[in-house]
């Protein structure tokens, strides 16, 4: 009935012993991280959860498992008669809780009596959870990595897409992280926990072939609120390194229509205008705000670039980074960055 992690690829699209994953912790905890591809039957909420507890450190243990089997119970029934009741009998689901212990274990017994070959995480996501960690906190990567490079607004994550959908092999950074990786650059929803970063990132990695280049683009080491893994960082630090270039007009032009959230959005963009105010001086500040006032959105994107992100911009990597070619593009349509990921792919050819 266990079921051991070392068995369990990371990649959500590998062809898994299972029909379907299911995590039967509360919403919170599905929601801050769970193992890719995994659908959430809680068999205790939040609340219910809460409940059970309480009473087993303040009253009776007993108590506790006594009330948590009867919530147990009826959670299991609903969803027996909800989201399961199209299964035949030949489904194999793999279910976790937190550890591999009494929630886990009380659920897949009921859906052992019905007749399904039903499996346990052993170790629950605690187990897979460590294991990310190892995989992306201690061990090296067997990746070799490839990093887009250039200025805001050069057009990187565009160029990795158009190398994406040339069947090489890419890591979307930003979109793991739901962030366009500057003061600028939040998304509506906001960014996931850093553990599911972390999940999505060791999924993404190991559904790639370690003897292809892998494209990055050459972020710092935070993109937003979150912080890439040592593991990943090391290995950016010593990749090979394609530099792009583009007139700032250009570029400011490509940022005007990767933003336009921030465009329709006053409020928004005076807001994120305020939060460079620790690194320019004030009179610059008042003139940014006076172009978005404006409407001169063309000049405020110049400006940012000219004199907050051209100087501040180092690049961000440490370690041995190996030139291995630049672009300078005066074109940034989907024809020219089609252009451009062929001779990039001739690079690292």
């Amino acid at each position: 009935m266990r079921f051991q992690l070392t068995d369990l690829p990371f990649d959500p699209g590998a062809d898994w012993p299972f029909d379907q994953v299911i995590d039967v912790r509360a919403p919170s905890e599905f929601a801050e991280d769970h193992v890719p591809g995994a659908v959430n039957l809680p068999v205790l909420s939040d609340e219910e959860r809460a409940r059970v507890g309480t009473i087993y450190v303040r009253q009776d243990r007993f108590l506790a498992r006594k009330v948590g089997a009867a919530l147990v119970s009826r959670n299991a029934a609903a969803h027996l008669e909800g989201p399961l009741a199209d299964r035949d009998g030949g489904w194999r689901p793999l279910v976790y809780c937190w550890r591999g212990g009494q929630r886990s274990g009380s659920f897949a017994t009921i859906l052992e009596q019905v007749g399904w070959r039903v499996r346990v995480l052993e170790g629950g996501y605690r187990s897979y959870r460590r294991a990310i960690s190892r995989r992306l906190y201690k061990d090296a990567l067997p990746h070799r990595f490839v990093l887009i490079d250039g200025g805001t607004g050069t057009a990187k994550t565009r160029l990795l897409h158009r190398l994406a959908a040339g069947r090489a092999q890419t890591v979307d950074l930003e979109g793991l992280a739901r962030h366009r990786g500057s003061n600028f650059g939040g998304l509506p929803g906001g960014q996931p926990s850093q553990k599911m970063f972390e999940s999505r990132l060791a999924a993404a990695l190991a559904a790639l072939d370690p003897s292809r280049p892998v494209f990055l683009e050459a972020e710092s080491n935070a993109i937003g609120a979150i912080r890439l893994p040592p593991s990943l960082w090391t290995a950016m630090g010593g990749a090979g390194v394609i530099t792009l270039s583009a007139p700032v007009a250009l570029r400011a032009r490509h940022l005007i229509e990767a933003y336009p959230d921030l465009i329709q959005d006053a409020d928004l963009l005076a807001r994120r205008i305020d939060s460079l105010r620790p690194y320019n001086p004030r009179d610059r500040i008042s003139a940014w705000h006076d172009l978005a006032k404006s409407g001169d959105y063309a000049m405020l994107a110049e400006q940012l670039i000219e004199h907050h992100y051209d100087p501040r911009y180092r690049g961000g990597l440490r370690g041995e980074r190996t030139a291995l070619g630049r672009l300078d593009l005066d074109d940034l349509s989907d024809a020219a960055l089609d252009r451009a990921a062929g001779d990039i792919l001739k690079m690292t050819g």
